[in-house]
């Protein structure tokens, strides 16, 4: 397998598909999945001649599980050694959901030297959780909830979202994949225990406001407008706002997992975005 050792030791696995003059192009996953939630892209785009990069966050997939360092300064400091292990250069960053968090405190601590454009796509930021600057937020009980359910039957619990809101399945008249559902809680059950329970405060407590703010590339961002896991309007519509060089692009009655349920269109706009 293809891993690096970041500082703290931590071994982080990485896929690097296409060839290898190819323009780079990073994916960062969702929680508490892995990269392989991102091979319909990864694949797409490298059979079009782009090196696609896309590594397990620390305690998920195939990395290793530290006890520590499951928070966003250290996701984003992890894809910094990763960069500078490969020597990329003019990346295009992509992003989903936990992932586009990473995406903006990446940028936001280690700027854009390295980076050409930026797509966040159903991403967490700017903050998901309700505060007294974003009154839209979800309350601290629906983020205690999911420990909760998590610490009690993480297994089950993963079926629960996997076979309903993720992928927007329990909305009437969906098209129901049992092998999505079942690739999703495999990807879940890699994730270390204590990782993927502590990166639940990451993705929801951290507040990307500034961060979004340095991100002077060119960003896309996609968002469906039925994603029932980060709801637009706390979202996408907002960091549309804050990201200097932002293009919105709302997919009607999309899910939360647009590389899947909207996986064409999607590829299409990938590749639109990064060639323009």
């Amino acid at each position: 397998m293809s891993t690096f050792t970041t500082r703290d030791g931590t071994q982080i696995y990485y896929k690097d598909w296409g060839p290898r003059d190819g323009k780079p192009v990073t994916f960062s996953h969702g929680w508490p999945l892995s990269s392989d939630a991102w091979e319909a892209q990864m694949f797409f785009l490298a059979s079009k001649g782009y090196r696609c990069i896309g590594h397990d966050r620390r305690g998920h997939g195939r990395s290793s599980q530290p006890w520590d360092g499951n928070h966003m300064d250290q996701y984003a400091d992890d894809l910094q050694e990763l960069f500078e292990a490969l020597d990329l250069k003019g990346a295009v960053m992509i992003g989903h959901s936990t992932g586009g968090g990473e995406v903006a405190r990446y940028i936001g601590r280690h700027g854009t030297s390295r980076v050409a454009k930026a797509v966040l796509m159903g991403a967490v930021p700017p903050i998901m959780l309700k505060t007294e600057a974003n009154p839209g937020g979800l309350p601290l009980e629906v983020f205690d909830g999911f420990r909760a359910a998590y610490l009690k039957d993480r297994s089950q619990f993963f079926l629960d979202v996997a076979s309903g809101p993720f992928f927007n399945f329990n909305r009437p008249g969906a098209e129901v994949s049992k092998g999505l559902i079942q690739s999703w809680w495999m990807q879940g059950m890699m994730s270390g225990h204590k990782n993927a329970y502590d990166c639940i405060k990451a993705f929801s407590e951290t507040d990307f406001t500034e961060d979004l703010k340095k991100m002077d590339v060119p960003t896309l961002i996609i968002h469906g407008d039925d994603d029932q896991i980060v709801p637009i309007a706390a979202s996408a519509l907002l960091s549309a706002k804050l990201a200097p060089q932002a293009t919105l692009k709302i997919y009607p009655g999309g899910s939360h997992s647009l590389g899947d349920t909207s996986k064409e269109q999607l590829n299409a706009d990938l590749l639109a975005f990064i060639e323009s």
